[in-house]
């Protein structure tokens, strides 16, 4: 079990569905719970598929997701049956489904396959898929692993040679299972050609389809992706979705440039895009600064609970945590503070949890 305790976990949680606070805070937070995982970071975010922004809430879902944790698929079975839900969240639900793969899910995603919602239907294809390929071929094709540490609505494909899959990728007779293949293929490879022939594909299939292809061209963080992602995010005509996924690519890339573009977004009439290009604004921020990690509020609740300390351990523990945002590791702490013969022992059990997630 990880040793933070529920009550900080659900501080963490506090702060997510604190509608009163900035979004770009509550982000950190979701993705604080994301990594700490476990039953109550569950639930705390659970607490939060009632807010009004559906770029948050879509958020939600893509992090329970991500956390494979099966106890999460009630909440999101009834996120992706609920059609008062935006069609972006509902879809992102039905993509965390297919990421956690239990055995339940595929009675309902089957159901709603043929969802009227087109994005929401493709995406619980594309979550059968992914589950038939584990079922029956993972072990077979024994892929390397990830090298973006995500859980991705489908495996890469086999095939490596960027000509072929940029057909593959812009071929709309082929299956959009096969598209994605060939579009997270295209990603692992990372060389200027590959970027290209992504950067194409969003104009190309689907808005899931194109609003996927700048999600991986944010994972790639590559300035040739930049005009690309500029089109599309300038393009009001453009799907919601597609633009917010753009902007968030931006964010990720993080230059100059895309600092410019993001703000001239800040108050597009469309919601999703205006707070997308908000979090966007605090990735360029936080890509460009010396921070320590983006999902940080595990450390923000430590902070406050400094000023509960005696004294004597304050200015120590302040300094401990603090360090954190220089990059200095823990050993290297613990080898500096130790000959002060100074911390409490409540310090280090707080820091020793702080360690463990970052």
């Amino acid at each position: 079990m990880p040793v933070t305790t529920e009550g900080k976990i659900e501080a963490i949680g506090r702060v997510l569905n604190d509608q009163s606070r900035p979004l770009k805070e509550r982000f950190r937070a979701l993705f604080t719970l994301r990594n700490l995982g476990g039953p109550v970071a569950i639930k705390c975010i659970q607490q939060c598929f009632g807010d009004p922004s559906a770029l948050l809430k879509h958020e939600l879902a893509y992090c329970l997701g991500q956390m494979q944790d099966s106890r999460a698929v009630p909440v999101l079975i009834n996120i992706l049956k609920d059609k008062r839900q935006e069609p972006m969240v509902r879809h992102e639900a039905g993509e965390a489904l297919g990421a956690i793969a239990s055995k339940e899910v595929k009675e309902v995603l089957e159901k709603y396959a043929n969802d009227d919602v087109i994005e929401v239907a493709e995406t619980c294809q594309l979550a059968l898929g992914r589950i038939t390929w584990l079922t029956e071929l993972a072990a077979l094709e024994n892929l390397p692993e990830n090298p973006y540490a995500s859980v991705d609505p489908a495996p890469p494909s086999q095939e490596t040679d960027v000509s072929t899959l940029k057909r593959i990728l812009l071929d709309e007779n082929q299956s959009l299972f096969e598209r994605y293949r060939a579009m997270f293929s295209l990603r692992n490879l990372n060389t200027p050609e590959s970027i290209v022939a992504l950067g194409e594909g969003l104009k190309a299939g689907s808005a899931l389809f194109r609003h996927e292809v700048a999600f991986v061209l944010g994972q790639l963080q590559h300035d040739t992706s930049i005009p690309y992602l500029q089109e599309s995010l300038e393009d009001t005509a453009e799907n919601e979705m597609v633009r917010h996924e753009c902007a968030e690519a931006l964010g990720a890339i993080a230059s100059p440039v895309c600092f410019e573009i993001l703000k001239k977004y800040l108050e597009d009439e469309k919601r999703v895009v205006k707070e997308s290009c908000e979090i966007a604004l605090d990735m360029c921020e936080y890509e460009n600064s010396p921070e320590f990690q983006y999902a940080n509020t595990l450390l923000q609740v430590l902070l406050a609970t400094t000023v509960m300390l005696p004294q004597r351990h304050r200015k120590t523990r302040m300094a401990l945590l603090l360090a954190d945002g220089r990059g200095v590791s823990f050993e290297e702490l613990k080898l500096e503070y130790t000959s002060a013969n100074s911390l409490h022992q409540d310090c280090w059990k707080d820091l020793i949890e702080h360690w463990k997630y970052v």
